[in-house]
């Protein structure tokens, strides 16, 4: 039986660590794409939208492949919060954050370049902050430097620190992709796991 190949539309090695806990062989790829969200757009709406396009910028170059393609966008008090790039963003992001609950939507998409196939999904976790200092975000920072981490607090590292509670179906997805729905996307196209 041809297997079609797996790809994996992403540079994160978050991501990748997350697909290699499925011990099956893939290869990545970087989709080179804008992911600013749109005027009005909604942070499910930014994750799916870019968690397509990610998948999608990359069908000519994989042909007869399943991409996976993946984006996390944190919404606070209706405001998106997406990577923050550098020190004093971080900071910034994990000030407003203080006390509060985000939700974090991770959306998922895979496409099937072989038969057009796309199957997509948007899940989502809430992360409650703990009401940490002034000083415990300027030595996290320091230690972690998570600036390329939507909303500045890695829970799979030392971030676990600033959180509170974390409620969801998938732990995985808070990290950066729901393996737990790509395991059933996978399934309906008949591609073995196990």
């Amino acid at each position: 039986m041809h297997l079609p190949r797996l790809v994996l539309a992403s540079t994160s090695p978050y991501r990748k660590e997350l697909l290699e806990r499925l011990g099956i062989p893939f290869v990545t790829a970087a989709p080179d794409l804008d992911e600013s969200a749109l005027p009005g757009e909604t942070a499910g709406d930014t994750s799916l939208r870019l968690a397509i396009a990610k998948a999608r910028v990359l069908a000519d170059q994989y042909p007869d492949s399943l991409i996976i393609g993946s984006d996390q966008v944190a919404l606070l008090n209706g405001e998106q919060l997406g990577k923050p790039g550098n020190h004093e963003r971080a900071v910034h992001q994990l000030s407003k954050m203080r006390g509060h609950t985000l939700a974090f939507h991770t959306a998922l998409c895979l496409y099937n370049t072989a038969t057009g196939q796309e199957q997509h999904c948007v899940d989502i976790t809430r992360v409650t902050m703990r009401d940490y200092s002034d000083a415990e975000i300027e030595s996290y920072l320091q230690r972690e430097k998570p600036y390329n981490c939507a909303g500045s607090a890695k829970t799979e590292g030392l971030g676990i620190v600033m959180i509170a509670a974390i409620e969801g179906k998938d732990p995985a997805a808070i990290i950066g992709l729901p393996l737990i729905e790509l395991i059933t996307m996978l399934k309906n196209e008949g591609f073995p796991l196990l």
